[in-house]
């Protein structure tokens, strides 16, 4: 053979070598493992029909073993083309690891307001490392049916809230279907569903961060007496009560009140005989402005050792799209976009919830940025302290008092 014709070849083979290289299937890592038959029959088949020949691999790993697993791979560089991102401190952590792409400005992120980036940014919010998905709502689900035989009316005030579980006391219905054997619900579906509307949102949890206010502060505590109050109402078994097991109260039509985030919603409308409604946080006073819990909870980030960065960003790019806004927010029920694409939510519950968005401010977890840094950590002192309270087993001021000497033994701005 020709010494040209040689070296074609050879070029053609390569040529064919490295298209090879880069093409295959992209691997997106994720917690959601409830997820997996959306993603794989919905999801991922709306992508590819917009990119043939570039396939993904949905690849969840349970929620308890995600983070630590899924670090171990980065390390050693067997993680997947892309990864669901935790919000604010987890996901930040694998950014200053070397482990994420920087999206500055990267097709898709277009889409997204400054405020719903926060989660997945530096703290000096130059650099954005995974594109915002979805927020969760949190409020409280009820049982129509139970307020309809007791003559009730879903509650919008402090005074009302308390008027509601006191009549559902003298039924035979549990007022409230809420334990707190898993610690986590707590504080994430009780103390920063309700603490907003004393605190102030977004103010008093800046003020936190300034050190110009503390957690026995009269706004702060009065969240804590607010859930104190709530002991009085919850079934007594509820220190061994389990998650599963206040969600089976609630669907079985035993309890009253669901203290919820809107995740819920999906595993509920899997009882049609169960009638459910939904109420937002209740404010101290008529009148007041309305605070909500609608945190931040999953963005996606390219793993930076991706050997299929450019079918990668594709993919980014898709789901910054109105499609993938509209796909993920009917189908993964109680998730919602954090895009700025307008969407028209098709669940009558999720879309209640949805509309919290214009009448009251929206804030995320109190203390999801910064406020875990340091040790003790806030999170695990939060889940703790706030079941104690549930349980009648620690006051009100006392819960403040440990929360916040546990800030301030670490966080400069609450020593001065």
């Amino acid at each position: 053979m020709p010494t040209s014709r040689i070296l074609r070849a050879a070029l053609v083979l390569a040529l064919i070598c490295t298209s090879a290289a880069r093409a295959g299937t992209l691997v997106l890592e994720s917690w959601r493992v409830d997820d997996k038959a959306l993603w794989e029959t919905v999801l991922l088949p709306a992508f590819e029909r917009k990119h043939p020949g570039t396939s993904v691999k949905f690849s969840p790993t349970a929620p308890t073993e995600y983070d630590t697993s899924l670090a171990a791979r980065l390390g050693n560089g067997t993680a997947g083309d892309m990864l669901a991102c935790r919000p604010f401190d987890t996901s930040l952590l694998l950014y200053r690891r070397g482990y994420l792409e920087k999206l500055n400005g990267k097709a898709g992120m277009e889409n997204f307001a400054s405020g719903s980036l926060v989660a997945w940014q530096t703290d000096d919010g130059k650099d954005t490392f995974c594109m915002p998905v979805a927020s969760v709502i949190h409020g409280f689900l009820y049982n129509k049916k139970i307020f309809r035989k007791l003559g009730l009316q879903p509650p919008a005030t402090e005074a009302e809230f308390f008027n509601v579980l006191d009549a559902v006391r003298k039924s035979q219905y549990a007022p409230l279907a809420l334990g707190t054997a898993d610690e986590w619900l707590s504080s994430q579906t009780v103390f920063t569903n309700i603490g907003p509307n004393y605190w102030g949102g977004e103010q008093g949890r800046r003020a936190l961060i300034a050190g110009k206010a503390k957690f026995t502060d009269a706004p702060f505590v009065a969240a804590f007496e607010f859930e104190a109050r709530l002991a009085a109402y919850m079934p007594k078994s509820a220190p061994v009560q389990t998650y599963r097991d206040a969600q089976l109260l609630f669907a079985q039509g035993g309890a009253a009140i669901y203290p919820a985030g809107s995740w819920d919603i999906s595993y509920f409308n899997q009882f049609p005989d169960l009638e459910l409604g939904v109420f937002a946080p209740p404010v101290q006073q008529a009148g007041d402005r309305c605070q909500i819990s609608d945190h931040m909870d999953i963005g996606i980030g390219i793993n930076r050792k991706s050997r299929n960065k450019a079918d990668a960003y594709k993919f980014l790019a898709w789901l910054g799209s109105q499609e993938f806004a509209d796909l993920y927010t009917n189908r993964v029920i109680g998730f919602f976009t954090l895009s700025n694409h307008l969407i028209a939510v098709r669940d009558p519950l999720a879309k209640q919830m949805a509309a919290w968005r214009t009448t009251c401010d929206s804030n995320f977890r109190l203390n999801a940025l910064i406020m875990n840094r340091g040790l003790p950590n806030m999170e695990s002192e939060l889940w703790s302290v706030n079941a104690q309270v549930l349980n009648g087993k620690l006051g009100a001021r006392e819960a403040a008092a440990r929360i916040q000497n546990g800030f301030a033994k670490w966080y400069l701005p609450q020593q001065e």
